[in-house]
């Protein structure tokens, strides 16, 4: 085995992901378009879960990867270049200035925090994880982006209590907690745990019922069948050591092929560990800039690399399932 394969932090893989305890609210609906859709339950229940003590104590959602070598990478479908605008929020009391300096290096950065990133929060077989996700624009101005392994079980169960906290910092929910209504991935990280598809969204509520997520926090455009090799700027909320997922973190660099020829990921320079998972890819050297991948996982023998799904086809499927929900 050439090398181990970590989801942020943890070991990867295409094979079955056990352990979750199935969940009675859930009900499963394959779609025939190239996503694979879950509805979960009450916003209410959500939100009042998630206090500040269950987000602090909150388990990297790496830690749900299994260990062996994935086998079987399926070839993402080459489809036509599309990018969808994104979108400022009403009022923008968050600013990163950090976000605007490109560094082209592996070690981390720490963010002033985003209003439109944040932490991803989610039970699976009655323990607390945490991942990191990212308010895109949308036709139903509410739709989460994450890692397809924040939101499913690989073909095991689906996520349950799902939440997004914008601009999450130290205990701190400054636009609430977002309980999610319902949720995306496509359908080969659903059928199979693909790792080259390891991308999902969330619709989400706005827990006073007023204003869109994308009114509130702002939206970042996609893309999606772009050029491999770009320069990205990558964020997350990394929880392992020496990280500890309080606050906001990024990296940046030129995006490299999976060295292996394993999937069809791609890699950059970054050390951010577990929880940093389906933190927002962002073409170029800002926040403000396209989102087109997400934080996804990495080899052990590839020290210092962050891999992120190509946005082929089928994530893409995925997206516009969610966006027109």
């Amino acid at each position: 085995m050439r090398g181990s394969a970590i989801a942020a932090s943890a070991m990867m893989a295409t094979a079955l992901l056990g352990g979750a305890a199935a969940q009675a609210d859930q009900s499963f609906t394959p779609r025939s378009d190239g996503a694979s859709k879950q509805q979960v339950q009450n916003e209410s229940v959500v939100t009042s879960y998630w206090t500040e003590d269950r987000m602090k104590n909150a388990k990297p959602g790496s830690e749900l990867m299994p260990t062996q070598q994935e086998t079987a990478i399926g070839n993402s479908r080459a489809g036509i270049p599309t990018t969808i605008q994104g979108q400022e929020p009403e009022s923008r009391p968050y600013v990163n200035d950090n976000s605007r300096k490109k560094r082209a290096q592996y070690r981390a950065v720490s963010e002033t925090p985003v209003s439109h990133i944040g932490k991803v929060f989610f039970t699976l077989g009655g323990t607390d994880y945490v991942c990191s996700g990212n308010s895109v624009a949308s036709n139903n101005e509410n739709t989460v982006s994450t890692a397809g392994h924040c939101l499913k079980d690989g073909a095991g169960e689906w996520a349950a209590k799902f939440a997004f906290v914008p601009a999450y910092e130290n205990g701190n929910a400054p636009y609430g907690v977002w309980a999610a209504t319902s949720l995306y991935t496509t359908s080969q990280w659903s059928g199979s745990g693909d790792i080259s598809y390891d991308t999902a969204f969330a619709v989400v509520s706005n827990p006073n019922g007023t204003a869109s997520l994308n009114d509130t926090v702002g939206a970042s455009g996609v893309a999606f069948n772009q050029a491999r090799g770009l320069d990205y700027k990558a964020f997350g909320y990394p929880a392992g050591t020496p990280f500890n997922g309080t606050s906001l973190y990024s990296c940046a660099g030129t995006a490299t092929a999976d060295p292996f020829g394993q999937t069809m990921s791609q890699g950059i320079p970054c050390d951010m560990t577990g929880g940093s998972s389906g933190g927002p890819w962002f073409i170029g050297n800002s926040s403000g800039g396209v989102q087109n991948s997400v934080n996804s996982f990495g080899y052990t023998s590839v020290p210092n690399t962050m891999f992120g799904p190509y946005w082929g086809s089928s994530i893409q499927s995925a997206y516009s399932n969610a966006s027109n929900s």
